[in-house]
C-alpha cells in the first residue's frame, strides 16, 4: 500500500493553502535587528517572503500567527512566529480589517536575509572554524563602519592550504539529532547570523555568564540579542512560540551558539602565539589590524591563537597575514582589550 513519507513542514494543517500572493518559498536565513526568526533554529528548510536578490536588507515576510494562551482578563492571547510579537490586546482587534486577515503590527518589519546560504557540514576530515568578522581596529585606509560577518575556514586535517577563508553575510550548520544539543525534534539546521555571532562573541569577551535555556512548551532554544545579551537575566522570552515564563538557574545570557561552541573540544582553549611584528619593518606599507577574536565554533584539533591579527599589503598583494603576540608601532606596543573596543565602535548593529 501507500505510505506518505515526511518531507518538511511548511505550517500546520488547515493554516494556509498556498503560498500568499506576492510571497515565494525559499531556502533562506531571514533576521531583523534585536532578533533572529525561528530562534536560529530552523524547522523548515524554506521560508516565505518576498525576495528580490539573493541578499538584501528589505525582505517582507508574512504573519505565521499561533495561539498563545490567555491574557490575565481570560481573553484569548495569540503570537506572531514571525515577527515575534504577541497579538490580541484590543488595539490588534480594532485593527483587523474587512477582508477578516489577521495580521501583527510589525507586519511591515523589513528583514535583511540571504536566499541559498552557505550550509556547513561537520566532517572528521575537514577542519572547520567559524568567526563572527569585524571591521579592522586600525587601518592606513578609512574604515567604513559596518555590519558584522560570518568568516568560514575550512582546510583537510593536515593540510596547510585552505579550502574557504571569506565572509559570508549568513550561513547554516547541519544539525544531527543524535548530538543532543536540543530539546525539539524539529531542528535540522541551525542559523548562525550576525546579530548572534556579534552577541556571542561580544559575552566571550567580556565574561558573560552563558547557557541555553530551552523553552519547556516548545522545547526551543532561547537566543538573548540587544539589550538582553548585554545584562544576564533570569526569566526569558520564547521567540518561537511566545511563552514568556522561561527561568534558567541562575542569570545568563541565553544563546543556542553556546551548546554548539562547547560541543568541539578546543572551542575554548587559547595559546599566545610566541611571534612579535614591528610596523616600523614595514613603513609605508598599507595595513590592517584587528584584536583576534575567539571563534563561534572550532573543530581542529589544537588550540586557538589569541593575539592580534595583521594584514600588511605591498603593490597590491598581501605580504603579511598572521596573529601576533606582541605588535610595535612607532615604539609603542598595542593592547588587544583596546583594540576589541575600537572594532566593536566600527561595527553597526
Amino acid at each position: 500500500m501507500a505510505t506518505k513519507v515526511f518531507l518538511r513542514k511548511h505550517c500546520d494543517e488547515g493554516d494556509i493553502d498556498e503560498a500568499p500572493e506576492g510571497y515565494s518559498a525559499a531556502t533562506a536565513i531571514c533576521w531583523a535587528p534585536g532578533r533572529t526568526i525561528g530562534n536560529i533554529a530552523v524547522c523548515s528548510e524554506e521560508v516565505f517572503g518576498s525576495f528580490a536578490n539573493k541578499d538584501g536588507d528589505n525582505a517582507v515576510l508574512p504573519c505565521h500567527i499561533v495561539p498563545c494562551g490567555k491574557y490575565r482578563n481570560g481573553a484569548p492571547r495569540w503570537y506572531c512566529k514571525t515577527h515575534q510579537i504577541h497579538w490580541g490586546v484590543k488595539a490588534d482587534l480594532a485593527a483587523v480589517p474587512p477582508s477578516g486577515e489577521v495580521t501583527c503590527s510589525n507586519r511591515h518589519m523589513q528583514m535583511s536575509y540571504v536566499v541559498d546560504p552557505l550550509v556547513v557540514d561537520f566532517n572528521d576530515f575537514e577542519e572547520i572554524g567559524v568567526w563572527c568578522s569585524l571591521p579592522p581596529a586600525l587601518s592606513s585606509r578609512h574604515i567604513e563602519p559596518r555590519s558584522p560577518r560570518i568568516h568560514v575556514h575550512k582546510r583537510f586535517t593536515g593540510a596547510e592550504r585552505k579550502e574557504m577563508d571569506r565572509d559570508f553575510d549568513a550561513i547554516v550548520c547541519s544539525y544531527n539529532q543524535d548530538l543532543g544539543l536540543f530539546a525539539s525534534n524539529e531542528i535540522s539546521l541551525i542559523q548562525i547570523t550576525p546579530p548572534a555571532a556579534f552577541e556571542f562573541v561580544r559575552s566571550l569577551e567580556e565574561g558573560r555568564d552563558m547557557d541555553c535555556v530551552t523553552c519547556p512548551k516548545c522545547g526551543y532554544p532561547h537566543l538573548d540579542l540587544g539589550t538582553f545579551a548585554i545584562t544576564p537575566h533570569a526569566k526569558h522570552f520564547c521567540g518561537n512560540c511566545g511563552n514568556d515564563s522561561i527561568w534558567s538557574k541562575g542569570k545568563i545570557v541565553s544563546t543556542p551558539l553556546k551548546p554548539l561552541h562547547d560541543q568541539f573540544n578546543n572551542s575554548s582553549k587559547y595559546v599566545v602565539p610566541d611571534r612579535s611584528l614591528n610596523f616600523d619593518d614595514y613603513p609605508g606599507l598599507r595595513f590592517d589590524v584587528w584584536a583576534s577574536t575567539p571563534a563561534v565554533l572550532w573543530t581542529a584539533d589544537r588550540p586557538q591563537e589569541k593575539g592580534i591579527h595583521v594584514h600588511i599589503y605591498e603593490n597590491g598583494r598581501r605580504i603579511v597575514d598572521e596573529t601576533f603576540g606582541r605588535v610595535f608601532k612607532d615604539g609603542v606596543e598595542m593592547e588587544r582589550n583596546t583594540l576589541w573596543a575600537m572594532m566593536t565602535q566600527n561595527t553597526i548593529y
